[in-house]
């Protein structure tokens, strides 16, 4: 396994993990539709930044984490929190979305900032990424070198980056596919934010029966 080898990897998992709508990429494509191109670029970069940082802290600490699975478990808690938060102010948003629309060219959102703070709530990134490099580790396709880590974590975000720019780029014409659904976009988040904290809720009360 090369250095190559490895930003492939984190290229690929990346890229193939975030195809699907989830809450990065449909923000990805609202801000292109309702803003411009521009601001969903800096939202882009914004979002793949932080992304660099969890694939950092998921193979660093991948040892330490397989030994101390609470950590994944606060991690989830934490997250059923902020994914109801999201999901209650996505729907809010899709209730006042004409207002909010007619008024965008006014917007001074600080969109680089939008997609730091989003991708960092995030909470299943790191357990993602935990799970890949673990899941590689098994069958020794994983090097710890720092140049090897560093590798993989770049090829993360060059993939993260990727796919949103792809929704940027042919956002009009995701939109003439679908429809409607991109027409409520902050509805589809919500109920998106809201499936997810459904299933981390899930996903503990499975564990508490288990023990």
């Amino acid at each position: 396994m090369n250095l190559m080898t490895h930003f492939i990897i984190g290229f690929l998992v990346a890229f193939i993990g975030s195809i699907t709508p989830s809450m990065l990429n449909m923000t990805a494509l609202k801000i292109r539709l309702q803003k411009n191109v521009k601001s969903a670029h800096k939202y882009v970069l914004g979002v793949s930044v932080v992304v660099l940082l969890q694939a950092y802290i998921a193979v660093v600490l991948s040892k330490y984490i397989l030994e101390n699975p609470t950590i994944l478990d606060v991690i989830s808690q934490f997250g059923i929190v902020i994914f109801i938060l999201l999901s209650i102010y996505f729907y809010k948003e899709s209730k006042k979305q004409k207002r909010v629309v007619s008024n965008q060219k006014n917007s001074k959102t600080l969109f680089f900032l939008t997609g730091l703070i989003l991708s960092s709530l995030n909470m299943f990134a790191i357990p993602f990424y935990f799970g890949v490099v673990a899941f590689l580790d098994v069958f020794n396709c994983f090097r710890f070198d720092i140049s090897f880590v560093v590798s993989f974590v770049v090829g993360t975000g060059a993939g993260t980056f990727s796919i949103l720019f792809f929704y940027v780029k042919y956002a009009p014409k995701i939109q003439e596919k679908t429809g409607k659904l991109t027409k409520d976009i902050n509805l589809v988040l919500s109920i998106l934010t809201a499936f997810l904290a459904l299933l981390s809720l899930l996903k503990i009360a499975y564990k508490l029966i288990v023990i």
